[in-house]
């Protein structure tokens, strides 16, 4: 036992980057010379018939440059954390206790069968069972879920033991059994594919059976557990908390943790929080049932595929010398069957392995938002220990008063009594181990909209409000308080998920991700603020810039790309000429840049198609999804609107048809395209590249280009690139059938949109 304390359970592994520094450098020269030659060209009153144009490529130059820092310092000092779980061994006894949250919004978007396979999953986890607890989190108030919940609970008593007793690798019963059947021999391997043939049956049961339910039917029986939706709305009815496996009662053997349904109370005359709000119940009640010191939150599509992964955490949780180190443990999220080649941008794998690592290196990785295991203290808002920090509130110092609790955590007792033994900092506190039902009045106080009514709910304690991406406020927050992270990345990956397919529900998470961010840039809870005035360390405070500014990207992509269009249709240049040896440095920064991106997704393993893909997706997401959350802040900020919670449309699989395409031969890989005003901008953008190089082209072979300033052979490959970013938007605009066309609405507006913008160019 003695020497199996003495054995870390991590490691800090720093990773080396020398080739990629250098790179790193060549890329900023370039940028930088840029910057140069273009400063002095227009001192010095050189440039060519447009000054307006070569100042607005300076400024934009200046945005990239800019943002190029930003990317370097995320990504300087990258390391990754090795965890040995198999060290716990002799140590299982004294494992913490883990609250399991999984939230779900929209029965039609988020299917039940989806939430169901993902709680099964976390049921079945590598860890005694009698320190688990799982939460589901039902904003949708469907009794469908509520159905396809206890349904799972009786599955899971067959599914748990059979998972291990033959060690299953994968826990998810749809991921385990769309794989090759059992291949076992001998005489365990009889007895093996006899329990998998079985457990198969019982699982196509339990799948039709889901799949069958009707939601009207199970309400109009209005008895039993469903009593309560009879007359619900989802935006407007009571709590609904429902204990559908108490692991402490029912001594089964089985091995099955307790399960809890939630639907928090909603009602119009209270601001729900969207996902910030329910997770922010969901600590709530389960620190008055079970008050667990560690909490692992999971979006509902987002499976545990590693079923030690409990351990991992624990191995980063325990394993450091000063817990200040691991205020939370994330997991980079990565998914299940996903689309070959990425086609719509959104796997993100070269972003969590080049910046993933790189941030790990220095405070800590962000928080996600699902796939992550936090301390409970950390967060109510408990400090590391010591703590010089004035902006700390001094309640939180030391051991708080029960009427400073009662400030903080609201009335209710048994949340305050729960919370004095957290912020006590006992870590390893066993178990409640008193009936779930007899706390469920108690729980639903602490999960009525009134609750947190003058409370540090959403401020100081819990996850924060205030903006649609309450992931990144909160980690923000945590970090700001002198807390560290560490990033929880092991193999085979910890949890998988479902990226988004097709051109609308891609958009709709980009845009929904840039909204809360420029919600955190323009608030007081702005990581330069927080750097100033907390402990965020500065370049933490850069790196959280890097996703912060999606948003601000916008406008200066958006401007550097019209500058080509503006060029070839005004008979105007903004970059040197070919003959002219400044051209060499644009040049020469295009080709660096490129090859430089290429490498990456190379050194992921991923392919040039891969590359190009998400490339590609860049340019219209930049133009699209973060151009309107641009707007729809400002419009926000003026008082002209407010913004709206998007729930992503969950699949089970990733093989299915994309939004609005139902045919059997739809390719799930091609873009589609509905009536959401998000496909103007790009639209109108590829309209006005193409009718940009057909003036440009006409003009060169006719020979009406402006003589020494008119466009050269830079602002055609600008267009011409542009064109090939768009390449999905011109086959919808070339007769794409069903959804795979571009509406004729947004072809209408679209077409607007360039007429006003070519007579702008042409007027004399």
């Amino acid at each position: 036992m003695a020497s199996a304390k003495k054995l870390p359970l991590q490691e800090r592994v720093p990773l080396a980057r020398t080739a990629w520094k250098l790179a790193d450098l060549a890329v900023l020269s370039l940028l930088l010379a840029l910057l140069a030659r273009r400063a002095a060209t227009l001192l010095a009153g050189a440039a060519p018939s447009c000054t307006w144009c070569w100042l607005a490529a300076l400024v934009c130059e200046a945005w990239f440059t800019v943002v190029w820092l930003l990317n370097v310092n995320g990504k300087w000092n990258p390391v990754r954390f090795d965890t040995h779980p198999e060290r716990l061994a002799e140590r299982i006894d004294e494992l913490p206790a883990v609250d399991m949250f999984v939230t779900t919004a929209d029965p039609k978007l988020e299917p039940p069968a989806v939430t169901v396979n993902t709680v099964l999953s976390l049921l079945a986890l590598d860890y005694p069972a009698g320190k688990l607890a799982c939460y589901i989190s039902d904003d949708g108030c469907s009794p469908l879920t509520l159905f396809a919940l206890r349904e799972a609970a009786e599955f899971a008593k067959l599914w748990v033991p059979f998972c291990r007793k033959h060690g299953v690798s994968v826990r998810a019963p749809f991921v385990y059994f769309s794989s090759a059947g059992p291949e076992r021999g001998g005489a365990a391997g009889g007895e093996f594919q006899r329990d998998w043939t079985a457990m198969k049956s019982e699982y196509e049961k339990l799948a039709s059976r889901i799949e069958n339910a009707d939601e009207e039917s199970l309400v109009r029986r209005g008895a039993g557990e469903f009593a309560k939706f009879v007359g619900a709305d989802r935006r407007d009815h009571p709590t609904i908390i429902k204990v559908l496996r108490d692991s402490c009662r029912e001594g089964d053997g089985t091995g099955v943790p307790s399960l809890v349904y939630i639907s928090r109370e909603k009602s119009p005359r209270h601001h729900h929080h969207f996902k910030a709000g329910a997770m922010n119940v969901l600590t709530r009640v389960s620190a008055v049932l079970t008050n667990a010191p560690v909490m692992l939150n999971v979006d509902c599509d987002m499976f545990a595929n590693n079923p030690q992964v409990a351990l991992h955490a624990m191995c980063l949780l325990l394993g450091f010398d000063d817990e200040v180190h691991s205020g939370f443990a994330q997991a980079p999220q990565k998914f299940y069957g996903a689309l070959k080649d990425d086609p719509f941008g959104n796997q993100l794998e070269v972003i969590y392995e080049k910046l993933g690592f790189g941030i790990a290196g220095l405070q800590g990785m962000f928080y996600g938002g699902t796939g992550c295991f936090h301390r409970r203290k950390v967060i109510y808002g408990v400090p590391p220990e010591p703590t010089t920090d004035v902006q700390q509130p001094t309640r939180m110092r030391g051991s708080p008063s029960y009427k400073e609790l009662q400030k903080m955590f609201g009335s209710s007792k048994e949340l305050i009594e729960s919370a004095r033994g957290i912020i006590s900092g006992e870590m390893f506190a066993a178990a409640a181990s008193a009936d779930l039902s007899s706390r469920i009045d108690a729980a639903k106080e602490v999960s009525s909209c009134s609750y947190e009514a003058g409370t540090s709910w959403g401020q100081e304690v819990g996850w924060v409000y205030g903006s649609m991406t309450e992931d990144i406020l909160t980690g923000q927050r945590i970090h700001a308080a002198g807390w560290r992270s560490a990033l929880l990345n092991t193999d085979p990956p910890a949890f998988l998920g479902g990226a988004p397919t097709g051109g609308p529900a891609s958009l709709t998470q980009y845009k929904r991700w840039a909204t809360g961010l420029l919600e955190i840039i323009i608030s007081r809870n702005n990581p330069i603020l927080q750097c100033i005035s907390r402990r965020l360390e500065l370049r933490q405070c850069l790196a959280y810039l890097v996703i912060d500014v999606w948003p601000l990207r916008a406008p200066f992509e958006l401007c550097y790309a019209l500058l080509g269009p503006y060029c070839l249709l005004a008979n105007r240049s903004f970059l040197p000429k070919a003959s002219e040896p400044g051209f060499l440095i644009p040049l020469a920064l295009f080709l660096t840049y490129n090859v430089y991106n290429l490498a990456e997704y190379m050194e992921c393993r991923l392919s040039a198609r891969a590359w190009w893909n998400n490339h590609r997706m860049q340019r219209i997401v930049s133009c699209s999804a973060w151009l309107l959350a641009f707007l729809t802040v400002v419009l926000k900020t003026l008082g002209l609107s407010e913004t709206v919670f998007e729930v992503t449309r969950k699949e089970q699989g990733q093989g299915a048809a994309p939004d609005g395409g139902g045919d059997d031969g739809a390719d799930p890989g091609r873009f589609t395209f509905d009536s959401s005003p998000v496909f103007v901008p790009p639209t109108a953008l590829t309209i006005l590249a193409v009718v940009a190089l057909a003036v440009g082209a006409w003009r060169a072979v006719a020979g009406a280009a402006a003589a020494g300033g008119g466009p050269g052979a830079g602002e055609f490959v600008c267009c011409g690139w542009l064109v090939l970013c768009s390449w999905p938007f011109v086959r919808g605009l070339a007769g794409g059938e069903g959804s795979y066309g571009i509406p004729w609405s947004v072809r209408i507006k679209a077409g607007l949109l360039v007429a006003a913008f070519v007579h702008l160019c042409t007027r004399n």
